[in-house]
């Protein structure tokens, strides 16, 4: 089991967000954990990599690879987040400094994590352009210069540099218009399948859930109403909140945006 949640609580002061949740997620699986705003999904993979607001605690257990990693200091933590752990965020532009180029932010991710030499840091960076289907004279420009599909794109090409064992993506196509967020995911789907890594889904969306996700979960205020198969959970919901979900969605048979190809889950 690449990552194993267990009765983790999310609170302030005043009161708890997150209520004893538990989860696993699967060497090499996709895993949608599937909610609406509010429902404490984002704190909850906030708090595997110990990214949480200062005013919010965490209990429980979060197993990755058999380590809890709550009970890691902020050094040890920064040894597997980037590495083994990796995050796409929703705000893609927020993860760039403006007036750094795209080098420098692959040459700081890089060198944070041990490598050393100058030259496979760049071949490295390169060869994951190229491996998310950027030219490299990207390489050179700085974030501003760049769409925010290309920024994602880049975003990923980041996360999964190192080959971590799981990739947290938290609604990374929010921010995108439709086709360029059917691109992103094809795209981390078929870089998935090319790494072996485990994927954690954070989203809101039953339509990219039902085209990737292996397994299901959904949450509501703060806890897990209702988890399964893929198919268990879209064709035969149990829980009343999952089937207003559902049923609220768009058509979730719908076709592909034009020019955008589907990639079959193996």
């Amino acid at each position: 089991m690449t990552l194993s949640i267990d009765r983790v609580s999310i609170s302030s002061q005043k009161q708890k967000i997150v209520d004893e949740v538990s989860l696993s997620v699967r060497g090499g699986e996709w895993y949608a954990l599937v909610g609406q705003s509010g429902s404490g999904k984002s704190l909850l993979s906030q708090a595997i990599g110990q990214m949480l607001p200062a005013n919010l605690q965490a209990e429980g257990s979060i197993l990755f690879k058999e380590q809890d990693l709550l009970s890691l200091s902020s050094k040890q933590m920064q040894k597997i987040r980037g590495k083994k752990l990796s995050y796409i965020f929703q705000d893609y532009q927020g993860s760039f400094t403006p007036f750094r180029t795209i080098s420098q932010h692959f040459d700081e991710y890089m060198r944070t994590h041990g490598l050393s030499s100058a030259k496979t840091r760049e071949e490295k960076a390169l060869d994951a352009l190229e491996s998310v289907g950027l030219d490299q004279a990207l390489y050179r420009q700085y974030p501003f210069q760049l769409s925010g599909g290309q920024l994602q794109r880049v975003s990923i090409a980041i996360a999964l540099l190192l080959c971590p064992d799981l990739v947290i993506a938290d609604e990374v196509t929010t921010a995108l218009d439709s086709v360029s967020g059917h691109r992103i995911l094809a795209l981390l789907a078929k870089r998935q399948k090319e790494t072996g890594c485990a994927i954690l889904f954070i989203t809101h969306d039953w339509r990219h859930v039902r085209r990737y996700a292996n397994r299901i979960a959904v949450m509501k205020a703060g806890k897990i109403v209702e988890s399964g198969g893929k198919h268990r959970i879209l064709d035969h919901p149990r829980h009343e909140y999952t089937k207003q979900l559902i049923q609220a969605a768009p058509t979730l048979g719908q076709g592909l945006p034009l020019g955008v190809k589907k990639v079959e889950k193996t």
